[in-house]
């Protein structure tokens, strides 16, 4: 007779350590790395909030029912969103469930001495036999000490290891990786950056609104930026005369911190940050911004001041929009900056050089409404003219005027801008130092051969090994051991 066998319910403890274990196993680290690398690709697809928001505004405007749908999904924020947060905090327990058991038993086993000799050498690697000649072992036990091996004596044995290394090495590439993560998340949380464009001669104050773009980390408390004000006095750029390329870029600061008392001047470079605090202030880009004079057709100034252009190629040939929403009627003009000027071939204008030898502004003007008034937000460097009308064309040199139907404009000059971004990093030196330790760890892991190399000494002499891994190079250290045990070398 057949009797039904029972199996016993593994029960609510059973498959939480189920569960565990598979969570805290190497496959599922590998897996959720992966995870985490495809679902980043939709960050680097789609606009992002904290990034581009003038971008995601433009998505919504031009399809409307598409966006709400992406942004259920959070494909508009996807670094902030639950689903990617999941991969990076399991992947996060699943390093650490796999790698610190590993690095404990590996420290205890570190302190231990080799394994003892196996009764049946002949079946290992390189196996060999040869008459006794009675210093054997004394021979062996000062060779084997000479090339590093870890030794344990024992009955007219030896057994001898090294290359302990090559798990070390592996296992502080892992923890390396858990520093990276922990490096990445305190940034994210604890970090703030943000952008902001100044003109020299201009002054930025240490305040939200002085920013042009601005990201808190989720626990970043606002009350907590530094207190300072930068004036940017001066900045230089030389470029090569022949390839146009720049050489060096140098920014004059005038920096009062704290109590905003005391005048400190410091000099910014492309590599060579301000530090104020725990923020750093980085020079991240520069280029032109025209000043005009905007006046209506009364002869009211509607718009005085210098406008940033963004540079468009490495000769900083930029484009930009000038707006005047207090002229009646309301005007534009859709501008493009050439700091020296040369005709191209097909007759289009061109800057031969990034320095401003022979200056122009080439305007396009535009009249009717800006939409400035919608509450819907726009780029300060382009103009909807789909609602407008052109009603003229002029390039002008400095000093020149530009009358129009309804008003003129005046390219007074130009002044530089520079763009600072500002930074509170907090976890980056920990990701830095888990990089580094990751590097180091991997080559130790790639380049370090673990082998176990054993010899028994009685009437005959017998000698064996083992590579771990199958690393090449134990069969010539065998043949060495050999010869030196033989008195051959």
């Amino acid at each position: 007779m057949s009797q039904d066998i029972q199996i016993p319910e593994i029960g609510s403890v059973g498959l939480l350590r189920y569960i565990w274990r598979q969570l805290t196993s190497m496959r599922t680290a590998l897996i959720l790395l992966m995870l985490l690398g495809i679902a980043s690709i939709p960050g680097s697809i789609f606009p992002q909030r904290t990034q581009n928001p003038m971008a995601v505004s433009a998505s919504f405007k031009s399809s409307p029912e598409l966006s709400r749908w992406m942004d259920r999904f959070y494909l508009f924020d996807v670094y902030g969103s639950p689903w990617f947060s999941a991969i990076y905090i399991l992947l996060f327990i699943s390093l650490i469930g796999c790698v610190l058991p590993r690095t404990i038993e590996h420290f205890q086993a570190g302190r231990a001495l080799p394994p003892a000799t196996p009764k049946n050498l002949n079946r290992m690697e390189f196996y060999s036999t040869w008459p006794a000649q009675g210093n054997e072992i004394e021979i062996a036990r000062a060779w084997l000490k000479s090339k590093r091996f870890r030794v344990l004596e024992k009955d007219g044995t030896l057994s001898a290891e090294k290359g302990f290394l090559r798990e070390t090495g592996n296992l502080f590439f892992h923890l390396a990786l858990i520093l990276v993560l922990l490096g990445i998340s305190a940034s994210s949380l604890f970090g703030m950056r943000g952008d902001a464009i100044l003109n020299v001669g201009e002054r930025f104050v240490n305040t939200p609104t002085s920013y042009d773009f601005l990201a808190y980390g989720k626990l970043f408390e606002e009350g907590k930026l530094d207190k300072f004000i930068i004036n940017v006095d001066k900045f230089d750029a030389s470029y090569n005369l022949v390839t146009s390329a720049p050489e060096d870029y140098t920014l004059n600061v005038t920096v009062r911190r704290g109590d905003l008392t005391t005048n400190e001047k410091r000099v910014i470079k492309v590599n060579s940050p301000l530090a104020i605090g725990s923020t750093k202030i980085y020079l991240q880009a520069n280029g032109y911004s025209p000043v005009v004079t905007v006046r209506d057709s009364k002869g009211d100034v509607a718009l005085q001041g210098a406008v940033p252009f963004l540079p468009q190629d490495s000769n900083l040939r930029s484009i930009g929009a000038i707006k005047a929403p207090d002229a009646q009627p309301q005007v534009g003009f859709v501008g493009s900056f050439v700091p020296t000027y040369q005709r191209s071939g097909s007759g289009g204008a061109i800057s031969a050089f990034p320095q401003a030898l022979d200056p122009r502004l080439l305007l396009s003007v535009w009249s009717g409404d800006l939409g400035l008034d919608d509450g819907t937000p726009q780029s300060i460097y382009r103009i909807d003219t789909s609602s407008m009308s052109q009603i003229g064309l002029k390039s002008l040199k400095p000093g020149e005027i530009f009358a129009y139907p309804g008003g003129s404009i005046t390219f007074e000059g130009y002044v530089q801008w520079v763009n600072l971004q500002i930074v509170d990093d907090p976890g980056k030196n920990f990701a830095l130092l888990g990089a580094i330790v990751a590097i180091l760890g991997l080559m130790a892991s790639l380049f370090t051969r673990r082998r176990r190399i054993w010899i028994r000494v009685g009437d005959v002499v017998e000698v064996a090994g083992l590579a771990k891994n199958a690393a090449p190079g134990l069969e010539q250290e065998i043949a060495g051991f050999v010869g030196a045990l033989k008195g051959e070398r």
